[in-house]
C-alpha cells in the first residue's frame, strides 16, 4: 500500500512541477552545468566556457570557493583554477548551491512560515551533512552540502503552487508552547496539497535531472528506510544533521521528533563522539557558510 500511496503522491507533485516552469527554474547555465558535468565526453574546458557566459555566477561561485568555509590555502582567481583545484563535481555543486538562494526569497507568509528562516536553516543543515560527512569519512562531502540545502525546497515549491494552502497547512498544524509540532507536518500537507515537501522536492529534483542521490535527500530525509537501500547514505546523512541544526532552534516545523536514533548512526557508521566534534564545529561553520551563501 505504501508504494502505491507514494506513487499517488508522486504524480500530484510532478503534475505541479510542471506547471511552474516559469518560477521553479534554476538559470539555464546551471542547469547546462549539471547536464554537462553528467557527459563522460565533457572535458574542464567546456565547463569554463559555459560557467564563463553569466558573469554573476562566476562571482558567486569564486566568492565560496574562496571562503573560509572551502579553507583553501591561497585565493583562486579564475573558474579554470577552481576547476583544476576542486573538479568538476565539487564546482557543479557549488554552482547549484549558488543559483539556489534567489528561489528562497519572499518573505514571511504567515506567523509560522518565513522564506528566510527556511533557508537558514537549509544552510545549517547542510553545513551540519558536510561535517557528518567528513567525520564518517565519507567522500561525499559536497553532495551531503547540496543534499543539506536541497532537503525542504519541496516546502518553497508548496509556495509557488498555492500561497493560500500553505497557510492553511499551517493554520491547521498545532504546536506547543515552545513552537514544537503537535502533529504531522506531512500529514497536514498531504491532506492540503495531495503530496508533501518530500514528494515536491523529489519531482523538483528529477524535473531538473539532478543525480538520484538528491532526489531522495529530498524525498527521504524524514524516512530514510523508505528510500531504495543502495540510496540511503545521504538521506540518512540530513536525517541527522537536521536533528543537530536544530538544537539551537530555527526552522523546525516538520519535525515531530529530534530524537537520533542508534539506527541512523549505525548504518553511517559513526557514534555519540563523532556528533559531538559535529556540536563543537557547527556554529563556526555555519557562520562561515551563511557569509557565502546569503540570500
Amino acid at each position: 500500500m505504501q508504494v502505491q500511496s507514494h506513487d499517488a503522491h508522486m504524480l500530484v507533485a510532478h503534475a505541479a512541477v510542471k506547471q511552474l516552469s516559469h518560477i521553479a527554474t534554476l538559470p539555464e547555465v546551471t542547469l547546462g552545468i549539471i547536464e554537462l558535468v553528467e557527459n563522460p565526453n565533457s572535458s574542464a574546458q567546456d565547463l569554463n566556457t559555459l560557467i564563463g557566459r553569466d558573469p554573476a555566477l562566476s562571482a558567486r561561485i569564486l566568492k565560496v570557493v574562496n571562503s573560509a568555509f572551502y579553507g583553501l590555502p591561497r585565493q583562486i582567481g579564475s573558474i579554470n583554477r577552481a576547476i583544476s583545484m576542486l573538479g568538476l563535481n565539487a564546482v557543479k555543486n557549488i554552482a547549484i548551491a549558488a543559483s539556489l538562494a534567489k528561489l528562497f526569497r519572499g518573505g514571511a507568509l504567515c506567523d509560522r512560515f518565513d522564506a528566510k528562516e527556511l533557508w537558514d536553516h537549509s544552510i545549517a543543515v547542510a553545513t551540519a551533512a558536510r561535517l557528518l560527512a567528513k567525520e564518517a569519512r565519507m567522500s561525499s562531502g559536497d553532495e551531503a552540502f547540496l543534499g543539506g540545502l536541497m532537503h525542504d525546497i519541496g516546502i518553497m515549491v508548496e509556495l509557488q503552487v498555492d500561497r493560500a494552502k500553505l497557510v492553511k497547512v499551517f493554520s491547521d498544524m498545532q504546536f506547543d508552547a515552545e513552537g514544537a509540532p503537535l502533529i504531522d507536518f506531512r500529514m497536514v500537507e498531504r491532506a492540503v496539497y495531495g503530496a508533501d515537501h518530500g514528494h515536491f522536492g523529489e519531482a523538483l529534483c528529477e524535473q531538473w535531472k539532478f543525480p538520484r542521490s538528491l532526489a531522495q535527500a529530498c524525498g527521504h530525509h524524514h524516512d530514510p528506510l523508505c528510500a531504495p537501500s543502495e540510496s540511503r547514505q545521504v538521506p540518512w546523512l540530513i536525517f541527522v544533521a537536521e536533528r543537530l541544526a536544530t538544537e539551537g532552534g530555527g526552522f523546525h516545523a516538520d519535525l515531530m521528533d529530534r530524537e537520533i536514533p542508534r539506527e541512523a548512526l549505525e548504518s553511517l557508521g559513526i557514534g555519540a563522539a563523532q556528533l559531538d566534534a559535529v556540536r563543537a564545529q557547527l556554529a563556526e561553520k555555519l557562520a562561515e557558510a551563511q557569509v557565502t551563501l546569503a540570500a
